[in-house]
């Protein structure tokens, strides 16, 4: 018994030596890999790409638009078959967009270096203005259209900002150094205010701010004009014999000729707890093509009668030499007002002299405008009230002009008044003034309003032509917005908006104004709309 119960002891310990020794050569528990490395540098967040010394944010939004009586994103009914009233017209459009951002910051050396993209996926309301089913499909260039990239299942994918700093440097596409912090949005949600400069989903740029000290700095850039700062040369002689190229709407094809120089763009800028007060000025080169152009018909109901493209004769025919213009902006944002925490006005002020996209701007091209209405006129069939918006129009001399750039002068002022009821509740009532002008006298072919109105005068050569010509117009828009916010980062907005179109042709003229509007008598009559635009909006 003894011996069976020393054995018995003795495995036991073996055992547990054994044991003993396998734990000891087991590893120490490893802590757990931290995968999100919180990043505080830069603001909430922000955390660290994992193994890298880069912080980066995701985020964006998500919103939901609505427009009646107006196109896409709030704009108002003022040309296409909206601003005719006609029965292909939409009484409301659509837009759902998600936008994605993604922003990156490393600190080195020579300070930090950041890096910005925003993509917006959306889906609209097929078309725009022009929402004819019979214009999505007539286009051999429908693919490239935005517009018309909403059939079901589709929709696409809009860069607003791609841009990279470091040092002071901007590379890339962004808002430009002569721009507001608040571009074209004073306290609105549509992005056709006009009155004044709007780069608000970006331009090819290169741009240097200095910053010296309490809250001042000053900046300069280099911005592509191709896509954001042109709106259209008129060639008056597109023939090279006789004046004409002007459509019965008063409209052309551009002769703008290609682009040989940047936008030499800049700001001096104050910002500090009382407000910001900014200077900006803009150099824009003009330069128009040739003087003889293709003069073949357009379509019923095109904007213009010349195409625009070249002929065998273009290039031995000469072209107006080229021209600088530009335009100045002043904006003030006072803080803080005694109306309540965080209330604010804004306004800016602008003057262009050729560079009339920094007065007629939208968040893409310059409008022109066409708007039909009711009539008092006898014999008339309806009113219009149209306004063409160009940078320079020209007569070539074998036209009976002299050859060169009228450059178009506009200005323009804009702002709004933010108001916060409560956390929940804020509105803002805002305006803007716009007109725009061209030099000179109807009759006197050397100046840019006589050789337009003798063109206008060849797209109205029926009879029943009792009209006075004057190519010059005011535009005015007054809007207020109410937003609730129930719960952190979503908010509900309702916007109503008021357009004028304060135009100086006076009289009657007998014209076809392009399908379905018949070949009538119509009176030139200043016209007016009204838009509602609702929106939903999570931020993430």
């Amino acid at each position: 018994m003894n011996t069976i119960r020393n054995l018995v002891l003795g495995s036991a310990a073996a055992l547990l030596a054994a044991s003993g020794a396998q734990a000891a050569d087991l590893p120490v528990k490893a802590k757990a890999v931290e995968y999100v490395r919180i990043c505080s540098l830069y603001g909430a967040g922000f955390f660290y790409i994992p193994g890298t010394d880069t912080c980066i944010k995701l985020g964006g939004y998500l919103r939901v638009d609505t427009t009646f009586n107006g196109g896409i994103h709030g704009t108002p009914a003022w040309n296409g078959d909206i601003g005719q009233g006609n029965r292909y017209r939409d009484y409301f459009a659509s837009r759902s967009r998600m936008a994605l951002t993604v922003d990156t910051r490393t600190a080195t050396e020579y300070g930090v270096v950041r890096t910005f993209g925003q993509a917006d996926m959306q889906f609209s309301t097929q078309g725009s203005t022009t929402v004819n089913p019979a214009n999505f499909t007539a286009s051999p260039s429908a693919g490239t259209n935005t517009s018309l990239l909403n059939q079901p299942g589709e929709g696409y994918v809009a860069v607003e900002y791609v841009f990279i700093q470091f040092a002071g440097f901007t590379f890339g596409k962004s808002s430009s150094a002569y721009s507001t912090p608040w571009n074209g949005f004073p306290g609105n949600i549509s992005s056709n205010l006009l009155g004044g400069n709007n780069t608000d989903t970006g331009v090819n740029n290169i741009q240097y701010t200095a910053q010296f000290g309490n809250g001042v700095s000053a900046s300069i850039g280099l911005d592509d004009p191709t896509v954001w700062d042109r709106t259209a040369v008129y060639n008056l002689g597109p023939s090279g014999v006789g004046v004409g190229g002007v459509g019965a709407l008063g409209t052309s094809a551009n002769a703008y000729a290609g682009t040989h120089a940047p936008d030499i763009v800049g700001n001096i800028k104050v910002d500090q707890a009382w407000g910001l007060f900014q200077i900006s000025g803009a150099a824009h080169e003009v330069s128009g093509s040739y003087n003889i152009l293709n003069t073949v018909a357009a379509p019923a109901g095109a904007v213009g009668v010349a195409n625009g493209s070249p002929t065998a004769l273009s290039e031995i025919s000469g072209h107006p030499e080229t021209k600088w213009g530009g335009s100045v902006m002043a904006a003030l944002n006072i803080k803080n007002i005694p109306t309540g925490a965080g209330d604010d006005i804004k306004v800016d002020a602008s003057y262009a002299v050729g560079d009339t996209k920094n007065v007629i701007a939208t968040s893409s091209a310059s409008p022109n405008f066409a708007m039909f209405g009711s009539t008092s006129a006898p014999g008339a069939y309806q009113s219009i009230g149209i306004g063409a918006t160009t940078d320079a129009v020209w007569l070539p001399t074998s036209s009976g002009g002299t050859g060169d750039l009228k450059l178009t002068k506009a200005w323009g002022i804009r702002g709004a008044f933010n108001h916060n009821w409560d956390p929940y509740w804020s509105s803002s009532l805002f305006g803007s003034y716009s007109s725009v002008r061209y030099d000179g006298a109807v009759g006197d072919l050397s100046t840019a309003k006589g050789a337009y109105c003798a063109a206008f005068a060849a797209g109205h050569p029926g009879a029943g032509v009792t009209y006075t010509c004057n190519p010059d117009f005011n535009v005015s828009q007054l809007g207020v917005i109410t937003r609730w916010t129930p719960v952190k980062n979503l908010t509900f907005s309702g916007e109503v908006q008021w357009f004028h179109l304060d135009q100086k042709y006076s009289g009657t003229s007998t014209f076809g104004p392009g399908a379905p509007k018949p070949t009538a008598t119509y009176e030139f009559k200043d016209q007016n709309t009204v838009l509602l635009q609702l929106r939903a909006q999570r931020n993430f």
